[in-house]
């Protein structure tokens, strides 16, 4: 049973939690849209945006409120950093089918990580998938992290938090009856077995998911190899943009560390 499945039972939270919006335009010129069967009758729409061969990859997991193509005008700044992009949805979002859950998050996590390497081999691309996980995105991510240490050479927390029950609290919403901490503790046992390179960027001015949960995230993460940027005066949703070159350096720096890419 998933640590989620109590979340996942009460209806008022998840519409509080999640803002699936769809979305079936095809996608623009440089860039290609695969699915991932991950249930019967239920797909996870993915989007490929695809610089140049011989540039690392990055499999990115996106925000509550957000789709993979939100970052039609996102990816080219990836781009100028030599870094491919892949942006996963989730279930409800974009393309995909179903309704979102927790559990499905992290169950449907592996799936599109391994649909994600095989679509690269095969266009012949054999470069390495770094993953990202974005606000809510995080949840996914850090499950990837602590199951396949020996396919992602690295990972990156934006905006994120060691578990959801952090927001729950911080946000004040419907929680009677939840075992808030048991999660909580499953999610930093959870950290404590990453291993592999972290890097955590995180706006010091966020309201939404406060600059502290980046810290406490830092403090739990097993990795030896972990470093925490701060945007001084970003805010949860505009933190990509508030200091674009510290951010996207940032990333670069990550990605092109010796041994890494």
């Amino acid at each position: 049973m998933s640590i989620y499945s109590e979340i996942d039972r009460h209806p008022l939270l998840l519409r509080f939690l999640f803002y699936p919006r769809q979305w079936t335009r095809p996608a623009p010129a440089g860039a290609e849209d695969f699915m991932v069967p991950v249930e019967e009758n239920i797909a996870i729409g993915c989007r490929l945006y695809e610089g140049e061969a011989g540039w690392p990859w990055v499999l990115l997991f996106h925000g509550n409120g957000e789709i993979a193509a939100d970052y039609d005008q996102i990816a080219p700044f990836y781009h100028q950093k030599k870094i491919n992009l892949v942006v996963a949805d989730y279930r409800g979002y974009g393309r995909s089918s179903g309704q979102p859950t927790f559990t499905g998050l992290v169950k449907d996590a592996p799936l599109i990580f391994e649909a994600a390497r095989e679509k690269l081999a095969q266009r012949g691309l054999q470069e390495k998938l770094f993953v990202m996980g974005r606000s809510l995105g995080s949840v996914p991510a850090l499950e990837l992290a602590a199951q396949y240490a020996h396919a992602i050479p690295g990972l990156i927390i934006e905006s994120g938090f060691i578990s959801v029950t952090a927001l729950i609290r911080h946000l004040g919403l419907p929680a009677a009856g939840l075992d808030l901490a048991a999660i909580e503790e499953e999610s930093r046992r959870k950290a404590a077995q990453i291993s592999i390179p972290v890097l955590i960027i995180h706006g010091q001015a966020d309201s939404l998911v406060p600059y502290s949960q980046a810290e406490e995230l830092d403090r739990s993460l097993g990795s030896e190899s972990k470093q925490l940027v701060p945007i001084p005066g970003a805010d949860h949703n505009d933190v990509i943009f508030y200091d674009r070159e510290r951010y996207f350096t940032a990333i670069e720096q990550f990605i092109k560390a010796p041994g890494r890419a």
